[in-house]
């Protein structure tokens, strides 16, 4: 049997490898279709399909974490995720793989992989309670994982591409799948229903609940979000956060440094600063956040995230300057990242959680697709420098709206998530 810390290690590591086999997917697939001869047309449809489902796939995926169980469900998801990656490679290698064909193995794999993401998370506060660490240190270990796989998985994308090709770059992700679902089998706790987070009272759905239709679950899941305020602050944060950064660092950066900072290799170390940051964010909120206060902590996170960041870029900095803004920056949003997780975590019931998270997740994807449409439809309008200090604007002021609100809570509002207790409660009268 693996001991506590053991067990909570497993899954972190599995959060690890599954977040560099879909980043080196990522990388991979564009190469791919210019392999079967397709041009910038294609390659943008490509990376659609490997985003856009996502956002299905988290309001979806959160209703089979509740039913199937948390170990269940990162399993399969991990499992159905290795799957199509090595559908790619054998098909190609073997028949042939039509672009058609591809773009729909593409969007399975979108489909199956934010379920995992969430059952991931979900497992946590039992894991941090059975290990005898806080929540927060639990959660920062999670994300830092997991962007640490992103910051590795691309550079691990590219060279497996050089050395063996996409189709064998596509085969060894679908290992790293292999090796996450061995992870969480061996790790992870098994059952359905969550054990309580570590707020007292936190509510749970009883045994003897009857059984409900699908929709029926997805719709108390959103409503759940509806009735705890904070929550439905943060899905909207999540949503704004990956819009002005997908507007930020996949459009306007790039066009800012071909045309002040010399080129690609300009934004590969702006990038990198940004990523490395980020993980240094998480360890550091991992290491003190169970000592910090929500709010406050948001509040400046949030600004140190897009404020200097945007005023660097709106000013004309120079590269060096811009790389330890980066830096800085992704420190920041390193501990903003689980800071959301907890505040899921926290104030959400647990046999509700694997919904509202979906749900927060599909607002998260929802608005990286905005994001860039926005940035390339206004930055020849409006210029680099306005699109910059506007999107500095708006960080600053959405992270201000929490001082005009009420203190945050640090566990789920009174009524939430009892419906189920109470038909339990009819059913037997």
């Amino acid at each position: 049997m693996v001991r506590p810390r053991g067990a909570l290690a497993g899954v972190v590591g599995a959060t690890f490898v599954s977040s560099a086999g879909n980043t080196a997917t990522v990388v991979a697939a564009p190469f791919f279709v210019l392999s079967l001869g397709g041009g910038p047309a294609q390659v943008g449809l490509a990376a659609a399909a490997a985003s856009a489902p996502v956002v299905v796939g988290s309001v979806l995926g959160g209703v089979l974490v509740d039913r199937l169980g948390h170990r269940r469900t990162s399993v399969a998801s991990d499992v159905a995720s290795g799957t199509t990656s090595l559908a790619v490679a054998v098909l190609a290698l073997t028949t042939g793989l039509p672009f058609a064909a591809f773009c729909a193995l593409l969007v399975l794999g979108a489909l199956v992989d934010a379920p995992g993401q969430s059952a991931r998370l979900v497992m946590l506060p039992r894991l941090a309670t059975r290990a005898d660490v806080p929540l927060q240190r639990a959660v920062g270990l999670g994300s830092g994982a997991e962007r640490l796989g992103q910051m590795l998985g691309a550079p691990l994308g590219g060279l497996l591409v050089v050395g063996v090709g996409p189709e064998g770059a596509f085969a060894t992700t679908a290992a790293g799948f292999a090796v996450s679902a061995v992870l969480v089998l061996a790790c992870a706790p098994a059952g359905r229903v969550l054990a309580p987070t570590d707020v007292p009272g936190a509510p749970d759905r009883p045994d003897d609940a009857p059984a409900q239709g699908f929709w029926r679950d997805l719709l108390e899941g959103a409503q759940a979000l509806r009735r705890i305020p904070v929550l439905a602050f943060v899905a909207v944060v999540c949503l704004v956060l990956n819009l002005l950064d997908a507007a930020r660092w996949s459009v306007l950066l790039p066009l800012h440094a071909d045309a002040v900072l010399g080129g690609a290799a300009a934004v590969g170390l702006v990038l990198g600063a940004l990523s490395a940051g980020s993980v240094g964010g998480a360890v550091l909120y991992g290491t003190v956040g169970h000592r910090l206060p929500h709010r406050g902590t948001f509040v400046l996170a949030f600004v140190l995230t897009g404020g200097p960041t945007s005023v660097a870029l709106a000013t004309g900095a120079s590269l060096p300057v811009l790389v330890v803004v980066a830096a800085a920056a992704g420190l920041s949003g390193g501990v903003l990242n689980p800071l959301i997780g907890v505040l899921r975590l926290q104030l959400c019931p647990p046999h509700l959680l694997a919904r509202v998270d979906g749900l927060v997740r599909a607002a998260a994807w929802s608005g990286i697709p905005v994001g860039t449409l926005l940035a390339g439809a206004l930055a020849g309008p409006l210029g680099l420098a306005t699109c910059f200090a506007a999107i500095g604007v708006v960080y600053v002021a959405v992270a201000l709206v929490p001082l005009v609100g009420r203190p945050w809570p640090t566990a789920p509002p009174d009524g939430v998530g009892t419906r189920a207790a109470g038909a339990a409660a009819a059913a037997r009268t």
